[in-house]
């Protein structure tokens, strides 16, 4: 197993960017896809974004296309995602979440077995 720790959430004006961050532990030496989820208030978790670990392929939901970017750190075992041009609707709690995995990318829940604590992200408008 892989221990996630999220930060980098916080309080930001509509409009404007943040950068959320997914540090990884424990068997970083094998292969891992990693992805970002999110959770509003009353609603279910869904999927943001994912990378593979060999190409850095990324994949993201239609709702984040284009404004969101992630990337990884493989020295720092490290994971980001760059949001850019936030919208109120962006306000929830993001997850990182890894599962062993060389070539693909994951954009299920039921797909991954280690997750972060989640990290608070309010846009205000």
């Amino acid at each position: 197993q892989v221990q996630l720790v999220e930060s980098g959430g916080g309080l930001v004006q509509a409009g404007g960017s943040l950068r959320l961050s997914c540090a990884a532990s424990g068997r970083t030496f094998s292969p891992y896809a990693m992805a970002w989820f999110r959770q509003a208030p009353g609603k279910e978790r869904e999927f943001v974004a994912a990378i593979t670990w060999t190409t850095r392929t990324t994949y993201y939901a239609d709702s984040v296309k284009g404004r969101f970017t992630m990337s990884r750190d493989y020295a720092r075992n490290t994971v980001y995602l760059q949001m850019n041009s936030l919208k109120s609707e962006d306000t929830a709690v993001y997850y990182c979440a890894a599962r062993y995995s060389s070539g693909s990318y994951y954009t299920t829940e039921a797909a991954f077995g280690s997750w972060g604590q989640g990290t608070q992200v309010t846009v205000s408008s």
